[in-house]
C-alpha cells in the first residue's frame, strides 16, 4: 500500500506540471527525423512535437514554417544535390551553384547547415571535398551534411577494400563537420543482423581518431524483411547508439514512401499518425532529459557484459572503477567533470527485461538521470530494471 500511495502521489505531482525537455542545438545533439518531410499543415508542428530538432532536404520556402515551430534545417536547392557528376564539376561551377543556394538560405535562422549527399563511393568523396570546401568559404559556421553507408555494404559500393578503408578516406579528403552512416540491423523475428556493433565501434573509432562527431540512422519503419517498429527496437537503436559515445540520431523514415511493403513510420503514406509517432515521441523525450547531461560526458570505453559481438570487447576489459551485474547488457563507459564519471547501461534484449546493479569500487555515489525530468537522483530500488532495449544513464560522484 505504501508504495501503491508513493506511486499515486507523483502521478498525481506529473500531471499537475508536465515537464517540458530542455532546447536541444543540432550542434550539441541531432535529432533527425530522415528523409523529405513535406510542408503540409500541421506536420513541421508534429516533427517537433515528437522530439525533433532539424530536418533535411528542406528549401528556402520551408524556412519561414520551420522556424515558426522551433526547428531547424539542412537545406538544399534545385542543383546542389551531389550526385557522381556533379562531384565532378569544376571548382567555378561548384562555387556558383553553392553561392546561389547560400544566397538564399545562409542568412535565415532556421537554416543549420547544407545536404550534400546519401552513401556515396569513395570515388566522389575528392568531389564532395571540393563541395565542402566551397560551403565553407561562402557560409562559414554551416554544417555540411554527407551520409555513409553502413559496414554489410559491399566493396563496389564502398568504392574502398574495407569499411575502415572508406571511412578513413572519407575523413582525410572530405574534411567532414561529422561522421553520419545508416545501419538497418533489426529484421523479422527479432534478429540482430552481425555487424550492427561493430559498425557502431568502427565509426566511434574512426570519430574519436578525427575528432569528430558521429551520427547514426536506424529503422524508424518497416520495410523489407525488417522489424516493424515497437518500444523495445526503437529503445534498442536508440539507446545502443549513444552507449557508443554518438553526438547525433536519425530514423528512416519519418513518412512511409509509397511503394512496397513500407509501413508503420510515424507518418504513413497519407500522412496520418501511426503508432509509432507515439512511440518514437516517448524514446525522443527520454533522449531530450538524458541529453543534457550526457553533453558533459566524452566516450572512454564500450564493452559486453553477456554475447559480445566478434571482436567486441567483455566485461575484463572494463576501465572504470565501477562493477556492473547484470544480464545481456552492453555498457558505455564515459569520462566527466570534476573527477566524475558515467555509464551508460543497455539492455540488449528486445523481449525480456533485465535486472542490474551497480557497485562502485572505490566509494562514492551512483546516481541516475532522470529520462522524465533530467535530475540527477538516487540509483536503487525500482530504478534497477530495465525494459527490453532500455538504457539508463548513471554517474559516479567521487
Amino acid at each position: 500500500m505504501t508504495r501503491l500511495l508513493s506511486l499515486l502521489a507523483l502521478t498525481s505531482l506529473g500531471a499537475a506540471a508536465a515537464p517540458t525537455p530542455p532546447p536541444l542545438d543540432p550542434t550539441d545533439f541531432a535529432l533527425l527525423p530522415w528523409w523529405v518531410v513535406p510542408n503540409e499543415p500541421g506536420i513541421y508542428e508534429g516533427v517537433a512535437e515528437c522530439g525533433f530538432n532539424v530536418i533535411m532536404l528542406a528549401e528556402a520556402d520551408d524556412l519561414d514554417d520551420l522556424q515558426r515551430v522551433g526547428l531547424k534545417a539542412l537545406v538544399t536547392g534545385p542543383n546542389t544535390h551531389v550526385g557522381d557528376a556533379e562531384a565532378n564539376l569544376p571548382d567555378d561551377e561548384i562555387a556558383a551553384r553553392v553561392q546561389g543556394l547560400v544566397d538564399a538560405t545562409a542568412n535565415h535562422p532556421a537554416t543549420w547547415g547544407f545536404y550534400l549527399r546519401d552513401e556515396p563511393s569513395a570515388t566522389a568523396f575528392p568531389g564532395l571535398g571540393r563541395w565542402k570546401a566551397a560551403y565553407n568559404a561562402a557560409a562559414p559556421g554551416k554544417r555540411c551534411y554527407i551520409n555513409l553507408f553502413p559496414n554489410y555494404a559491399n566493396a563496389a559500393q564502398l568504392g574502398a577494400e574495407t569499411y575502415e578503408e572508406h571511412l578513413r578516406l572519407f575523413v582525410e579528403q572530405v574534411n567532414p563537420d561529422f561522421i553520419s552512416y545508416d545501419n538497418y540491423s533489426l529484421l523479422e523475428g527479432n534478429v540482430l543482423r552481425d555487424g550492427y556493433f561493430q559498425n557502431l565501434a568502427a565509426v566511434r573509432a574512426a570519430a574519436l581518431e578525427a575528432g569528430l562527431p558521429f551520427w547514426n540512422i536506424v529503422l524508424g519503419n518497416a520495410h523489407f524483411n525488417y522489424i516493424e517498429p515497437s518500444p523495445a527496437s526503437l529503445r534498442f537503436q536508440a539507446f545502443t547508439t549513444l552507449a557508443y559515445g554518438a553526438r547525433g540520431l536519425s530514423y528512416f523514415t519519418y513518412v512511409a514512401p509509397p511503394i512496397g511493403n513500407y509501413r508503420l513510420a510515424p507518418l504513413d503514406q497519407y500522412l496520418n499518425k501511426t503508432p509509432t509517432w507515439e512511440m518514437m515521441r516517448e524514446v525522443n523525450l527520454r533522449l531530450r532529459f538524458i541529453i543534457p547531461t550526457y553533453l558533459q560526458y566524452t566516450s572512454r570505453h564500450v564493452y559486453h557484459l553477456e554475447n559480445p559481438p566478434t571482436g567486441g570487447e567483455t566485461a575484463e576489459s572494463k576501465q572504470l572503477p565501477l562493477t556492473i551485474a547484470g544480464g545481456d547488457l552492453l555498457v558505455g563507459e564515459f569520462d566527466g567533470p570534476d573527477g566524475r564519471s558515467a555509464v551508460m547501461v543497455v539492455n540488449k534484449s528486445l523481449t525480456s527485461s533485465s535486472h542490474f546493479t551497480v557497485t562502485a569500487e572505490n566509494g562514492g555515489t551512483i546516481n541516475i538521470v532522470s529520462p522524465f525530468n533530467g535530475q540527477e537522483t538516487g540509483f536503487g530500488g525500482e530504478q534497477l530494471w530495465l525494459a527490453p532495449g532500455q538504457g539508463s544513464f548513471l554517474v559516479h560522484v567521487p
